[in-house]
């Protein structure tokens, strides 16, 4: 069985054709992601159905705090599946299970530990986040429910999910996460309209679609058992290779914090100039995150390509890997930057039928989309980078990116131009960023095939 398993993942890692070995992992991920994803706007498609941007903006003002539930699992998650590839490139599966345990009880215990800070500490994060006595109550209750309460199953959904892929399971990881979505779609309208339960409604199913989506997850990896090096067992637990899981994880991390970061510093320079820009932003940056999860599903594609070839030594088929996906990610997202600019008022007015947030967030979509064909690649060269657990330079890119350049351009837009100027940000960072990007992972391919040729 062993040998088997290690005959398909050479043939998929190291033979089968560039496009089709990147197709074979990376499209079972982009749909879950965009079922995930579809999931992520079921709690503001939902709640904007009552009609209330007040409850809307509750739940916009709350997402980037969540969402660094998604950052905790690329810590753990990302940073264990990167060094996984790696290692089954290195053909070293005997240490598989190790990082596996650590990854999911490591990561499991600090998000309890996140869990309970957000609780003792809601109050003045709430104020930070920008909630005013008007959303206030909704924020707080949106708060307990999908991180107090949801924190743990939702990272550990996460992370599951990565180290399936690093295996080349793609399918059964895939498969998690659409089961969870698809539950959040139909446990939406269930609490919020037939048991009246408003935005509790929406976080409740949201925390529960999570948990149903980690007793999938434990389904699967049963199944899997007899096919896989890896292992959920606490006995397996080592703090031995958190270095390296920690040296990949950290940066993708770093991207998702800081990224929210932006998000929080934008919502509450929003806030300023009232609740209906907050409500037009948030569905806006939902709708925007679309393309994004289409990237990201090519990017848990091509991590295990990239990983595993980098750790044989095998740079042409690894660049191969990463260009192809860098196109594929420009193309998709011209896609949607067309589709959002030509349907912007239609799309709004079908999240949030409320005709001024509506009117205003259709102005602020056909700004926004400008910037996903270069965020998307900005996006993937700096996985790539983790991937070939390139860990420091992919957070220098990043850091670049959302802190360096995005938060003080956010506040500074907004005080020499106002609202718009923090709209057109995002844009002007990453024309900055390409040239840098690119610059980066030239250097460090030309310096890995000069120590090649040395040895």
């Amino acid at each position: 069985m062993a040998e088997t398993l290690e005959k398909s993942e050479k043939y998929l890692f190291e033979e089968m054709p560039v496009a089709l070995a990147v197709a074979t992992l990376a499209v079972p991920t982009i749909i879950s992601q965009i079922v995930t994803m579809i999931y992520n706007l079921a709690d503001t498609f939902f709640v904007g159905q009552i009609g209330d941007p007040l409850m809307v903006a509750a739940v916009s003002l709350v997402s980037p705090w969540f969402n660094l539930l998604t950052a905790l699992g690329n810590l753990f998650g990302l940073g264990g599946s990167s060094l996984i590839s790696r290692m089954l490139g290195a053909k070293n599966h005997e240490d598989v299970k190790h990082v596996a345990a650590f990854s999911i009880w490591g990561g499991a215990v600090t998000t309890l530990l996140f869990s309970l800070m957000t609780y003792v500490f809601r109050a003045p994060l709430l104020t930070f986040l920008g909630a005013s006595p008007d959303t206030y109550g909704y924020a707080e209750d949106y708060l307990f429910w999908v991180v107090v309460m949801g924190g743990v199953p939702t990272m550990v959904s996460l992370a599951m999910g990565h180290l399936l892929r690093s295996e080349g399971h793609a399918r059964p990881a895939s498969a998690g996460m659409m089961f969870g979505g698809i539950l959040n779609v139909a446990l939406d309208p269930l609490f919020i309209f037939v048991f009246h339960m408003n935005v509790a409604g929406a976080a409740i199913a949201t925390a529960l679609s999570n948990a149903a989506s980690v007793v999938f997850f434990v389904i699967q990896y049963i199944r899997l058992r007899d096919r896989t090096d890896v292992s959920l067992r606490p006995r397996y637990f080592t703090f031995r290779f958190i270095r390296p899981i920690f040296s990949v994880g950290l940066a993708s991390a770093l991207a998702t914090a800081l990224g929210n970061a932006s998000n929080m510093v934008m919502v509450h320079l929003a806030s300023g100039y009232g609740d209906i820009p907050v409500a037009a932003y948030g569905v806006v940056k939902r709708i925007d995150q679309f393309p994004l999860n289409v990237s990201m599903g090519l990017c848990q594609g091509f991590m295990p390509l990239v990983g595993y070839n980098y750790a044989a030594k095998n740079y042409e088929r690894m660049r191969h890997v990463s260009t192809f996906s860098w196109k594929a990610a420009v193309i998709m997202s011209a896609c949607f930057v067309a589709c959002f600019a030509a349907f912007a008022p239609q799309i709004l007015h079908l999240f949030i039928p409320e005709a001024q947030t509506s009117s205003l967030g259709a102005q602020f979509l056909r700004v926004a989309c400008l910037a996903v064909p270069l965020t998307s690649v900005n996006f993937l060269i700096s996985y790539t980078l983790q991937a070939m657990g390139k860990g420091v330079q992919s957070a220098c890119l990043t850091s670049c990116r959302q802190g360096l350049l995005n938060i003080p351009l956010l506040i500074a837009m907004n005080a020499l131009i106002g609202l718009f100027g923090m709209i057109w940000t995002q844009f002007v960072v990453e024309i900055i960023m390409l040239p840098v990007s690119l610059g980066m992972y030239m250097h460090v391919f030309h310096s890995l095939k000069a120590a090649k040729s040395v040895s």
